[in-house]
């Protein structure tokens, strides 16, 4: 810490804010300015297009306008006074989406101020991550400049953890940067041993028949068949749950505790999503019959067994979807790492999953799954210009991000990483005699 910054705390200047004013102040550190709205059409010339859902254009052009694709093919006519810009010997893919992030609402470990991915209390289903995401984070820049442009911003924490919403990475608000709020309702399944175990899952029904009752109730009250009901935000939040209007994401590994979990939201009559995975396999036919998705986390690590083989994990998305498993591959939530995605989702294309699956299951794939497949993870025309100019496949380590645009808006791809290593490269080069 500076000399500048402990006179600052030593003035009693609060915690957060001299958290960002550290953060802030460091040199060459930045957060990238926003970009501006798209102000006129753009037409990519020349690049092979990756659509991921209707196959690859060579030599094709694509047209964007308003933030959204107009046109795509070989036999394109392209709107008067667009900027044309020659993407000759380049790709183009949709944005990534990380389906499983704390981008926003982390910044530094171990610090708690600035860190805001849950609240106090196991039951919290009110509670909306989009509104705590800061849109400064240096996570952001990260993230995105691996490729992945749209996120889904997961709380954790109790029982019931909140609402999780789908962002863009760019934008000067959290409402500028949303891109559908209240996605999901994430619930944690207990772990523990039996007596604990028992008690959580009893604590989550208790609250489901809670907000259950409420629900009958206002939804009476709003009919004019019932008195009115005092306002509960915890209850109100989970009508939308009961409609069938967003699902609920269930974090779990364990195969008896996965069929515990289907089994609870056949009850509920509830649509789930499998957050986790990792033993997923073990219960395929049920996930597979229940029409049950899972966003797999967690991919590039050690297996989870001492028997189990070194790449047990790495090739466990090519055993899903040899079982006819729907997934998305999401990785784990930390924000310093979610620039990671990519190597997830590559070393499953190394370990037995094709490069085309590789690739849905971090785009089209996991944008269905979460419900946000009408405005991306997919080339269609319609939908929003969130896509990626590349030297190559996306998933493969050497290939490079030369542009990224986000609803037409053209991104700034300058980063912490970025920064450092043209800083050191200077330094190397200084330190070597160059001029």
């Amino acid at each position: 810490m500076t000399t500048h910054m402990k006179r600052l705390k030593r003035a009693g200047v609060p915690g957060l804010a001299l958290a960002l004013l550290i953060l802030f102040a460091a040199p060459g550190l930045h957060a990238q300015v926003p970009a501006a709205p798209q102000s006129g059409p753009i037409a990519l010339v020349g690049g092979t297009l990756h659509t991921v859902t209707d196959g690859v254009i060579e030599n094709g052009t694509l047209v964007f306008e308003d933030g959204r694709i107009t046109a795509m093919g070989t036999d394109v006519s392209i709107p008067s006074g667009a900027e044309q810009i020659d993407i000759g010997g380049l790709h183009v893919y949709p944005g990534l989406i990380n389906g499983n992030s704390h981008v926003g609402l982390f910044e530094i470990g171990g610090w708690d101020v600035t860190i805001d991915t849950n609240e106090y209390g196991d039951i919290n289903p009110n509670m909306r991550a989009q509104v705590a995401v800061h849109p400064e984070s240096r996570h952001i820049g990260t993230t995105r400049n691996s490729g992945a442009l749209v996120t889904l911003v997961t709380p954790s924490g109790g029982r019931i953890s909140g609402l999780a919403a789908a962002l863009n990475l760019d934008g000067w608000t959290f409402e500028q940067m949303t891109l559908r709020g209240e996605v999901a309702l994430m619930v944690n399944w207990p772990g523990g041993g039996d007596n604990q175990y028992r008690n959580g899952v009893q604590e989550i029904r208790e609250a489901f028949a809670r907000a259950r009752a409420y629900k009958t109730a206002a939804d009476a009250a709003d009919a004019g068949q019932g008195p009115a009901v005092n306002f509960d935000a915890r209850w109100e939040a989970m009508r939308p749950v009961f409609d069938g209007e967003i699902p609920v994401i269930v974090s779990e590994s364990q195969p008896d505790r996965i069929r515990d979990a289907v089994e609870w939201a056949n009850e509920e009559g509830l649509e789930m999503i499998l957050m986790g995975g990792a033993d997923s396999e073990f219960v395929a036919d049920l996930l597979v019959e229940n029409d049950i998705p899972v966003l797999l986390t967690s991919v590039q690590t050690s297996p989870n067994r001492d028997w189990a083989p070194y790449d047990d994990r790495y090739n466990l998305p090519a055993r899903l979807a040899d079982a006819g498993v729907r997934f998305g591959i999401v990785g784990g939530t930390s924000a310093p790492y979610s620039n990671r995605l990519p190597w997830e989702a590559g070393v499953a294309m190394a370990y037995g999953l094709s490069p085309e699956q590789a690739l849905r299951s971090v785009t089209i794939d996991v944008a269905e799954i979460v419900g946000i497949d009408d405005r991306v993870g997919s080339l269609t025309v319609g939908k929003d210009a969130t896509l990626l100019i590349t030297t190559g496949h996306p998933l493969e380590y050497s290939s490079i991000i030369e542009r990224a645009f986000i609803e037409g808006r053209d991104i700034d791809l300058v980063d912490a990483h970025r920064e450092f290593y043209d800083r050191y490269s200077e330094k190397l080069r200084q330190l070597e005699g160059g001029n």
